[in-house]
């Protein structure tokens, strides 16, 4: 079975094109919302973070202070890091453990910081889905509610676009002018016939 790996930056459609290849069949783990589900359930995770960023990481009902991390995490690249060296490691072995469940040819791992982490090292292939800075600003804007200076904020910590398409293998544009239904039939093709 093919791993393939699929990334963009914030804005980009990645969800958009990963609900394509569901249709398809295609098993579709998405790291983000295992993070999530992991930083809650997972008994030796939460401990970490606790032992790591206090008590207060945690609300009396048990979910992750969201707000509290945040702070802590956004200005600090330092406690950014160390959060990222707490939650992957689980996230990655959510991940084997799912694909090992999987009987497709191929699955796919959808995951915002794929080639920051180094984790699309272990897929056989990673796809970026790409599209221009204005349309995912409006696009940002509409979904989140958020001005553009607080995207921007966003956006620029997150890695250039020019160098992940150099980490990656294959490229969809979702630019309003390329159809992404088309993109997606041609590399599932690829994918079939690879596997």
């Amino acid at each position: 079975m093919l791993k393939i790996g699929i990334t963009g930056g914030i804005g980009s459609g990645k969800t958009t094109v990963t609900q394509v290849f569901k249709l398809l069949g295609v098993p579709v783990f998405y790291a983000d919302i295992a993070a999530k589900k992991l930083m809650v359930n997972n008994m030796g995770l939460i401990a970490a973070i606790k032992n790591n960023f206090g008590n207060n990481a945690y609300l009396a009902s048990g979910g992750i202070n969201r707000q509290y991390i945040a702070n802590i995490v956004f200005n600090n690249p330092q406690q950014l890091q160390l959060l990222n060296s707490l939650v992957h490691p689980a996230v990655f072995t959510a991940y084997n453990n799912w694909c090992a469940q999987q009987n497709a040819p191929y699955t796919l791992k959808e995951a915002a910081l794929l080639f920051e982490t180094n984790f699309y090292t272990h897929n056989d292939y990673t796809i970026l889905v790409s599209a221009p800075l204005p349309l995912r600003i409006k696009n940002l804007m509409l979904r989140d509610n958020k001005t553009e200076t607080q995207l921007m904020t966003i956006i620029d910590k997150q890695m250039p676009e020019p160098e992940k398409q150099k980490l990656a293998n294959f490229i969809i544009q979702n630019d309003e002018q390329s159809f992404i239904i088309n993109q997606v039939l041609q590399l599932h093709t690829h994918f079939l016939k690879l596997a």
